[in-house]
């Protein structure tokens, strides 16, 4: 009967969870704002309203202002103005935004007794003022005034042809002050996305560092072999399949990084470009340019300079090998003219070479050939004014082992590598001035915190790499001594879908902790992320949804292609009833089954008696897009871009396909994969009942190009997802639609739900009177 009970405990806890999940709202603000007092009532603004600035304003303080009315000009179509004047109008409805420098905002602070808050709030703190007829963001500095905007154009809604602000005061300011991300340089294809990903998610969710990675990816005068190895490197291992190369006995190498900046060569002045653009939303760029280990683009044409000379690709070259240092350097130099960095990641990370195969470090200490080789790169660096940062796992026995581990080839023959420094080469040869980025926070019970309390003890400072929201131990970790942030970290190609598809759980989360006094558990930060995804597919995407412009929206009749029940079997809802009849969802109307559970399902399953596919649900009209309220019946896979470099899409999993018919008989394929238009209808139960499990770190939390919507009561949740297709040829008919699933065997039991469809129609013309007349 004991036994029995906690069963029964068991699942009410998880029940209680998922209730949690489902009751989450997303903060009006994001990251979640320090002290936020709302008043009655909202500010209106229209196109009669204006953006107040006085003569002779600053710089920064006018392209803030320019972003502002760029975002009520092109996202909510208001063509407000700005209006530059001598005085504070007393019958306009005005947006005052600046430092205490603008004359105007110093006006407001002294009449309103603020200036002593707005310099308590310190150099990235804000004051947001929303009262009647006026919005006002002050700060003390630049920086200041870039968050509050970003946290105005969070409150921003429209409504008809006006906008609308809630009234309410905002006092903030960040816990932390270094808030990074760590990407790869983007492709030339990508540039146009990465810019949008800085302006609209970077700065609006107040990161103020970027990592970029940079290798060979940028044109290197000095060194045009490396460039030209770059390029041969990537095109290898892509047309040969392979991830990364091996050493010459099947050694395990270092990730290739082969994708950086989408194996190509950016241009100096598109480097100098992209720099400049990131700079102007105060976001410091460091550049991570590997040195030691991860260092195939140095060794590219020479071979001879590596640890490993035989390897088909070295990545590690010979610290006692003065020709590394004089090309390392030079490439150092392009890149700092062209970045002008303060600070230069060098990497250093997964020192992973055969350990006594090089004959000049055979029988050296190995933690002083490393601690050597960091002294030459601080010293260059240090002379130019700039500081170093490194990964960090080297420098605790604790991580990489002492003196050595054994690791073994795939063909079985055991190996050494290097390992840690001791503590005593750590603290008498390793500036403690060098930024540490420790990725080993994440190590299980007690290490992980044991190693962060040991880099402070040994003088560093150090941010979390590889940074995560399911962090341990949150609150105590925040109070060690040198602990200044940290960053989250892309290890694919800076692509839309990459970051899109895998990362913005963990940024977001990651977002909350390094800005926000106010925590938040993983599991409602997944509720939250879901819930902001409709908003940041739309911005880092550049595409507004035609569903979201007004058009007319109209369900689409599925009744006659029914072909489940829902109660029995792979697709089964387990007695779970959704909401019957027509669903609204915003403006969307989808019409559901009337009687009972019933969907139009095809099985991945290989089962003759099962549909693989559905045929010919009519359209028979030109329209803006369809709307699919789908799901998988099970959980599926989504794997992170790194794992397939060279197939990104596949990496989630492809349950199946619809097919757009249009009436030429052209046919367009829609893809659907688990982890990017679709999830599995249980996920908040399976969520739930994951939290005390290792699975709790699978990505599986989000769709990002869907929106998820809710279809039953909270104790037995169903969620669906609403994933809107544009119609790529616009002004021809589409004919129909089919469905088709993927053929698999038995293991690979799914299927794909879909409850209903909806069409956004075109723009309904207007007859003139006179045209009614006749």
């Amino acid at each position: 009967m004991l036994e029995r009970n906690k069963v029964i405990n068991k699942i009410i806890f998880i029940i209680l969870l998922s209730i949690k999940v489902l009751a989450v709202e997303s903060p009006l603000i994001f990251p979640i704002v320090s002290s936020i007092k709302f008043e009655k009532g909202n500010n209106y603004f229209d196109e009669s309203s204006i953006i107040l600035l006085p003569k002779g304003i600053s710089e920064t303080d006018g392209f803030i202002n320019e972003l502002l009315q760029a975002e009520l000009n092109d996202k909510y179509r208001i063509p407000i103005k700005q209006s530059v004047s001598n005085q504070i109008p007393r019958n306009k409805k005005y947006f005052l935004l600046g430092t205490l420098k603008n004359r105007f905002i110093q006006q407001y602070c002294v009449e309103h007794k603020l200036i002593d808050i707005v310099n308590g709030l310190g150099v990235e703190g804000y004051i947001l003022i929303s009262e009647e007829n006026k919005i006002i963001v002050a700060s003390k500095t630049s920086k200041g005034v870039l968050y509050g905007f970003e946290s105005l154009r969070q409150l921003i809604k429209k409504e008809k042809n006006k906008i609308i602000v809630p009234r309410l005061r905002i006092e903030d300011k960040p816990k932390l002050e270094f808030r990074g991300i760590k990407v790869y340089l983007p492709g030339q294809d990508n540039l146009p996305f990465f810019k949008r990903f800085i302006r609209d998610f970077v700065a609006k969710y107040k990161f103020n560092k970027i990592i970029i990675e940079f290798n060979a990816n940028m044109r290197l005068n000095s060194h045009p072999e490396a460039n030209v190895g770059t390029l041969n490197f990537a095109d290898d291992l892509l047309y040969k399949r392979r991830g990364r190369p091996s050493g010459p006995n099947k050694e395990y190498q270092n990730s290739a990084h082969q994708d950086n900046a989408d194996g190509d060569i950016l241009e100096k002045w598109e480097v100098a470009e992209l720099i400049d653009y990131i700079r102007k939303f105060n976001i410091e760029v460091i550049p991570e340019i590997p040195s030691l280990t991860h260092s195939y683009y140095l060794l590219f044409g020479h071979k001879e300079l590596a640890e490993i000379p035989n390897s088909e690709y070295p990545d590690t070259y010979c610290p006692l090998k003065p020709q590394n240092y004089n090309r390392y350097f030079e490439i150092l130099n392009e890149y700092i003219k062209v970045i002008k960095p303060k600070i230069i990641h060098v990497g250093h990370d997964e020192w992973r070479m055969e350990k006594d195969i090089c004959p000049l470090c055979r029988g050296k200490d190995y933690g002083e050939l490393f601690a050597e080789d960091i002294n030459k790169i601080y010293n260059f660096l240090n002379e130019k004014g700039i500081k170093m940062a490194i990964w960090g796992d080297h420098l605790l026995e604790s991580v990489r082992g002492k003196n050595h581990r054994v690791w073994k080839t795939s063909e079985g023959r055991n190996y050494k590598i290097p390992g840690a420094l001791t503590k005593e080469q750590v603290i008498n040869l390793i500036p403690k001035d060098i930024l540490i980025f420790n990725w080993f926070w994440s190590k299980t019970k007690d290490k992980g915190p044991a190693n962060d309390k040991m880099l402070s003890d040994f003088g560093f400072t150090q941010v979390y790499g590889n940074f995560r929201p399911e962090i341990l131990k949150w609150k105590e970790r925040l109070k060690i001594k040198g602990l200044i942030g940290g960053a989250p970290s892309s290890w694919a190609a800076s692509t839309e879908q990459n970051i899109g598809k895998d990362l913005l759980y963990d940024f977001l989360g990651c977002a909350n902790l390094l800005w926000s006094e106010h925590y938040k558990t993983p599991l409602e930060m997944i509720s939250i992320s879901q819930k902001l995804m409709s908003v940041i597919r739309e911005e880092m995407s550049g595409i507004t949804l035609p569903s979201n412009q007004g058009l007319p929206i109209l369900p689409i009749d599925l009744s006659k292609y029914y072909n489940s029940a829902l109660t029995f079997g792979t697709d089964s809802l387990y007695s779970s009833k959704y909401l019957n009849s027509s669903l609204n969802v915003g403006s969307k109307t989808f019409k559901l089954s009337s009687d009972l559970n019933k969907g139009v399902v095809v099985y991945t399953e290989n089962d003759i008696k099962k549909a693989k596919e559905i045929n010919g649900i009519p359209i028979n009209k030109d329209v803006s897009s369809l709307i699919f309220l789908h799901a998988s019946a099970a959980e599926g896979q989504n794997k992170k871009a790194y794992s397939k470099i060279y197939n990104f899409d596949d990496t989630a999993e492809l349950l199946g396909w619809y097919e757009i018919v249009y009436d030429d008989g052209f046919v367009i394929t829609i893809p659907i994969r688990y982890g990017v238009n679709i999830l599995d209808w249980n996920i908040k139960k399976r969520i739930s009942s994951n939290i005390k499990s290792k699975s709790k770190y699978a990505q599986n939390k989000y769709a990002y190009k869907t929106k998820a919507v809710n279809l039953s009561n909270k104790t037995n949740p169903i969620t669906f997802y609403e994933y809107e297709w544009i119609n790529q040829r616009p002004g021809f008919k589409i004919k129909e639609v089919n469905i088709k699933a993927v053929k698999y065997n038995k293991k690979n039991s799914n299927a794909i739900i879909l409850l209903a469809l909806s069409e956004v129609g075109l723009k309904i013309k207007k007859e003139s009177k006179s045209l009614e007349n006749k």
